[in-house]
């Protein structure tokens, strides 16, 4: 994955990973450390397999919990800051998801990325997630 100029491009890449549960393609855009936020216990993921544990753990714990077509719709951005090689990003979003056959809609969501430059290219170094 090269050739990311914009924060916001390697955020919409990493979500749409996600949204295509593609684990690989998520830790592709992810610097080395990463580290993770989440509401999910253990609630941080941090190192170089950060992106990839933690998507592990949240199949995981949709397996336990009955949930599963997980997708996240961006917004525009609140925030997207850089300052040289760095930059901070906040993005209001939808998450949605199948519990237990029903179709769970969150709004009010908010994505935050730290972003830091890997060579010419933005990668995220952490990401924390807001519930709605």
């Amino acid at each position: 994955m090269t050739g990311y100029s914009d924060p916001m491009a390697v955020v919409r890449q990493y979500v749409d990973a996600f949204n295509n549960g593609d684990e690989k393609a998520m830790a592709a855009v992810c610097a080395d450390p990463m580290q993770i936020l989440d509401g999910m216990s253990p609630h941080v993921w941090q190192g170089p397999t950060a992106a990839e544990d933690w998507w592990r753990a949240a199949l995981t714990e949709g397996e336990h919990v009955g949930a599963s077509g997980y997708r996240i719709d961006l917004d525009e951005p609140r925030h997207v800051d850089v300052t040289v090689d760095f930059a901070y990003v906040v993005v209001p979003c939808t998450f949605s998801y199948n519990l237990q056959g029903e179709q769970v809609t969150q709004t009010g969501a908010v994505f935050t990325a730290a972003l830091g430059k890997v060579g010419t290219d933005w990668r995220l170094r952490a990401w924390a997630w807001a519930k709605g």
